[in-house]
């Protein structure tokens, strides 16, 4: 059987029809432009904090804050990942400076002798909630009176300011030294360490 002819401009008609009503359902049911970010950035591994792209930067101290000697703070190293200890009495040696006294076979002084890039975090009384990040570095590989302990200098680069309207600290963390004589070694680092303080400033 033969196929009834159309007349060409029948078919013109009839193609462009067709072609009409196939980009309208294109644009009808094509993602928008942003969904097509949100699916390329969700198959190459973001996180979904990264897709929505909220700001994570924090008020910053232009120097650092007073803190109580007996704060406890929190430093952090990488290997490349993160570890974190608690580190006694740090000193406040200048606006961007800070002295602590690690223990030779601590794991913490081997990786920012590989990875100077630290962290310290420091909640203290009288309200002081910031973490300083920086550069670390050894200044004496035996303490006086202290052997086992090394000094390290962290330069402040940046004071991330975490104080918040809704609280304040009140309150350091804080050890109870049960050996008096751990007390007393602990008491002579930190000694030294603002003598050394003072002859830079």
């Amino acid at each position: 059987m033969k196929e009834p002819k159309v007349p060409p401009d029948k078919r013109h008609s009839a193609s462009a029809h067709v072609s009409q009503h196939l980009r309208l359902l294109s644009v009808r049911h094509s993602p928008s432009r942003a969904t097509i970010h949100e699916v390329t950035k969700m198959a190459a591994g973001a996180s979904p904090a990264q897709r929505q792209d909220h700001s994570t930067d924090h008020p910053e101290l232009d120097v650092l804050p007073e803190w109580p000697q007996e704060t406890i703070a929190v430093l952090v190293t990488t290997d490349p990942a993160p570890h974190a200890i608690p580190v006694s009495w740090p000193v406040r040696a200048g606006d961007r400076r800070i002295l602590i006294s690690l223990k030779f076979d601590r794991g913490s002084l081997a990786r920012l002798r590989e990875r100077p890039e630290v962290a310290l975090l420091i909640l203290g009384g009288g309200n002081v909630a910031l973490c300083a990040r920086g550069t670390a570095k050894v200044i004496a590989e035996q303490m006086p009176d202290a052997e086992d302990y090394v000094a390290v200098q962290i330069d402040v680069a940046v004071i991330d300011d975490h104080r918040q309207s809704a609280f304040t600290v009140d309150k350091s963390i804080q050890r109870t030294v049960l050996d008096a004589s751990e007390l007393h070694a602990l008491q002579g680092r930190v000694a030294t360490l603002r003598g050394w303080s003072d002859d830079q400033n």
